[in-house]
């Protein structure tokens, strides 16, 4: 396991219990380097929507965890927030709450000479994801071969 996937880690255990206290949902945590700064991001959610007010209460009390039990190395920037409308799909709670939806799909390769799809989420399981797109055709995707899906939104 990566630094990187350790401090993950172990940051969803600390959280954990404080989802469970204030009713909430884990979505992601993530430890990611961008522009020269190491970021520590949970992404929180709850029905109706989380608020400002419970990403502070969250942050306030993991940062206290963090700082108790001091296993980051890096100096890092903690950052808790909703997981926005985009939400990234990673977890099996993820994609069952969203068969039915309509999702985004971004490849690390091209399929077809593109790298984008959007479908609505048909199928699912830990080695491929089914969508459906235009004229009920059907696409079938490896888990492995997938950088990022999300739900789809239209403004």
């Amino acid at each position: 396991m990566s630094r990187r996937e350790t401090y993950e880690q172990k940051t969803e255990e600390l959280l954990l219990p404080l989802m469970e206290q204030h009713h909430f949902e884990l979505v992601d945590v993530e430890y990611v380097k961008e522009g020269g700064s190491w970021y520590l991001r949970a992404y929180i959610d709850k029905p109706g929507g989380i608020t400002v007010d419970d990403c502070e209460v969250v942050s306030r009390a993991l940062s206290d965890l963090l700082d108790e039990h001091d296993f980051i190395e890096e100096a890092y920037i903690l950052e808790v927030s909703s997981p926005g409308l985009g939400r990234p799909l990673k977890k099996d709670k993820d994609f069952a709450r969203s068969v039915g939806e309509e999702i985004e799909i971004k490849t690390f390769r091209a399929v077809n000479h593109q790298k984008d799809f959007t479908g609505i989420l048909r199928e699912y399981d830990k080695e491929k994801i089914v969508i459906e797109v235009e004229n009920q055709e059907t696409m079938e995707f490896d888990r492995a071969d997938i950088a990022l899906v999300r739900l789809a939104f239209d403004f």
